[in-house]
Formats: C-alpha cells, structure tokens, sequence
C-alpha cells in the first residue's frame, strides 16, 4: 500500500467530479418524475427514474421560474442538462436546464394543471359571477390598441349603441411581460370614471400566441375585477383560463361588444311594445272603472235617494217603538218587583209589632231596655207605643222569677 499514492477525500470527489463533468457533456434523458417537491427558494428536487435505475435532478429557480407547468410525480417527461457532482457530499446529480412532458405539449400540460388548480378553488363557480348592466355608461377594452379585435369591438358598439362612451387601456396580448401589464390594468380599470363593464382579449392565434390569457396573475386579476369582465379571446375553438374565470364568456371579439352594448334598434321595438301595452292596460283599467260607476250610479241610492231615507225613517220609527216598548215593560216589572219588596219588609217593620200592643222603652240616650238591671229609680225612661211615646219616671223594679209564667 506504501506504494500507492495518497489523496484526501477532497482531492478524490474532485477526481471524481472531474471525470463524470468532462467525460458526459450536457445530454438528453428520458425518464419518469418522483420525489418531486419545491424548496422555499424557488428550486425543484426530484428523481429521474426508469425501470432499473435512478439519479436525483435538480431544476435551479431560474430555470424553473420559464417551466408553464409543474413537475409531478409520475410524470414521464424529457429532461436536457448535465451531470455534476456536489464535492461537499460525493453524490452526482442532473442539472436540468429544460423540461419537456412526454404524450403532452408543455403548453397543454400547463392549461390543464391550472384549470384543475383555480377550479378547485371555486373560481369558475357560476354563482361568483356577475351580471352584465342592461346599459352601460362607459366600457372599458383592455387589448392591443393596434390589433384588428380593438376595432371590430368600436365598430359593432358604435353600431348598436352610438351613446356609448369607450376607453381603450392598451396593453400587449402576447409576448413576454404581456400577462402582468394585462393583470394590473385589470386591477385598476375601476378608476376608470362611469366605467360600468370591461372586455378584455384580442384575436386568434396559436396556444402560444394566447398564452398571456392563460397565466395565473391574469386569471386572479379578471376574478378580483371590480367590474363585471367579458372575456373574448381567439376564435370560437379557443377556450382560455381568462374565459373560465370571466363573468362572461364570449366566442370573439365582435360578440363580446354585442353582448355589452344594448341594439338601439332592439330597445327601441321593447320601447314601443311597452308603450303599446301600457296604452292597453290604461284603456282596460279606464273601461273597468267606467263600468264600476256606471254600476254605481245606477244603484237605487243613487236613483232614488230619497226612498232609502225614508225607508231608514220607518225602520227608525219601528226600532224606537220596540225600545219604548221594552223600556214601559222593564219599569213595570222593577214597579212590581219593588212593590212585593216593600211588602216583605213591612210585615217585618217594628211599627206593625207595636199596633199589635207591644211597645219598645228606652232611656235618655235612646237605648233600648232589655232588663231591669239597666235602669235604677228615680230614672227617666221614654215608652213608644203606636200612637206616640208616654215619659215615665222609675219609681221600683221588680225582678220576675225564672219560673213565673207571666
């Protein structure tokens, strides 16, 4: 062993890193994604794998942030960069500095992904989105201010609605930086004066072309709109994120601008066909009420007024008769009551006692003797008979024994 060079652990991984970095240069590797998962930072770790071998992968943040979609498991895909090999550990792993799905365009990959993503969210629930106003006072066109969409959507407002009021926010519809300029004029075209409604897209093109209706910042950015958005993006085959997420959906450009601005020569006809049945329901209800005062007036109080009084006069006269009727036979029978009432109380009145021979004795203050133990001699005591009263002066009492009889 003596004869065999020694090197450090350092200088070895070096070696090592030396000749898997100059011996492979950057290359192309088909596999499929485990492990995948993002750091904090902003990179991707993951594995590459086939059926009999694997090596981690690392995609850097700036490489990541130009990926329209995100990695996931399973996800078979092609991966171009190159070996390098991290000395503080020994391990090797692939740098990748592309990313491609497999079965799958990246751009449809990527439209999937995020309709998946928002419509979990909710933001394609029809019940989050607003109506359009019947008429609005000013519409907004968020689009390219050169594009042939900008036009068409004037011409067709100022055909049907030449009262309308337009602003145009001019933003790029394609290209790089194209969905953020989108976002922010969508964020803050409520500033906009009397703006009641907004359109925003631009004619057909390629996926690729209309990819900035398909970025996250402009979908969260027509959702959190303050005003109701229609969204018309390409032809009638293109479907965006934006168009999912819009109030309204229209199929182009032109459409959109029929769907904002009301048809002058439309509200006109509502306008006759209101007044014309109003003009009916006034004619009805005016007949109605004639015939109701014609019944009126042909009622017999109306006709002969003076026969309904006279007829108020005799059921008058009839109910006074029947109350002074009933008002002599009520007294005459209280008369009676109180005659037979006056007559019990007189067979039990003091005075009828007396005319039978009783009389009542009293002393000076007017109480009643009962017995001779009340008053002593020489006494004055008043005796009420039926005719009148006889003074007598005490001169004895006489106490009566228990047994006398009389």
């Amino acid at each position: 062993m003596s004869e065999l060079p020694v090197v450090s652990v350092t200088e070895l991984v070096t070696a090592f890193r030396e000749v898997v970095e100059s011996s492979l240069p950057p290359c192309c590797v088909e596999g499929e994604i485990s492990n995948a998962r993002r750091s904090p930072a902003g990179h991707w770790y993951l594995t590459l794998k086939d059926d009999y071998a694997e090596i981690g992968a690392v995609i850097w943040r700036s490489t990541a942030s130009r990926l329209k979609f995100e990695p996931k498991d399973g996800m078979q895909v092609l991966v171009t960069g190159s070996l390098q090999v991290y000395v503080a550990r020994g391990t090797c792993q692939f740098i990748i500095s592309r990313l491609l799905p497999q079965g799958v365009g990246e751009l449809e990959l990527a439209f999937r992904q995020m309709k998946e993503k928002l419509a979990a969210e909710g933001l394609f629930d029809e019940a989050r989105k607003r109506p359009l106003p019947r008429i609005p006072r000013r519409i907004a066109l968020i689009t390219s201010p050169s594009g042939a969409a900008v036009r068409d959507m004037i011409q067709v407002i100022m055909r049907r609605w030449p009262a309308a009021r337009i602003t145009v926010v001019p933003v790029p519809v394609q290209g790089e930086g194209a969905a953020p300029r989108i976002a922010a004029a969508l964020r803050s075209v409520h500033r906009i004066p009397d703006v009641d409604v907004v359109i925003t897209g631009r004619g057909g093109g390629s996926l690729e072309d209309l990819w900035a209706f398909n970025e996250e910042v402009v979908a969260r950015a027509v959702a959190e709109c303050r005003v109701p958005v229609v969204s018309a993006v390409g032809h009638e085959t293109d479907v965006s994120i934006a168009d999912l997420v819009a109030d309204r959906r229209a199929l182009t450009p032109s459409e959109a601008a029929e769907l904002v601005a009301p048809s002058r020569n439309e509200l006109r006809q509502q306008l006759n066909q209101l007044l014309r049945r109003m003009d009916r329901q006034m004619t009805a209800r005016v007949d109605r009420y004639r015939l109701q005062l014609q019944a009126v007036r042909s009622r017999p109080a109306f006709q002969r007024p003076m026969t309904l009084v006279d007829d108020r006069r005799r059921q008058l006269d009839e109910t006074a008769g029947r109350a002074e009727r009933a008002i002599t036979l009520y007294v005459e029978r209280r008369r009676q009551s109180l005659a037979a009432l006056a007559a019990s109380l007189d067979a039990f009145s003091p005075l009828k006692v007396l005319a039978r021979g009783y009389s009542l004795t009293m002393d000076e203050q007017g109480r009643l003797i009962h017995s001779v133990d009340s008053v002593s001699a020489g006494q004055t005591l008043q005796t009420r008979v039926t005719d009148g009263s006889i003074v007598t002066v005490v001169q004895e009492t006489l106490r009566t024994s228990p047994d006398h009889s009389e």
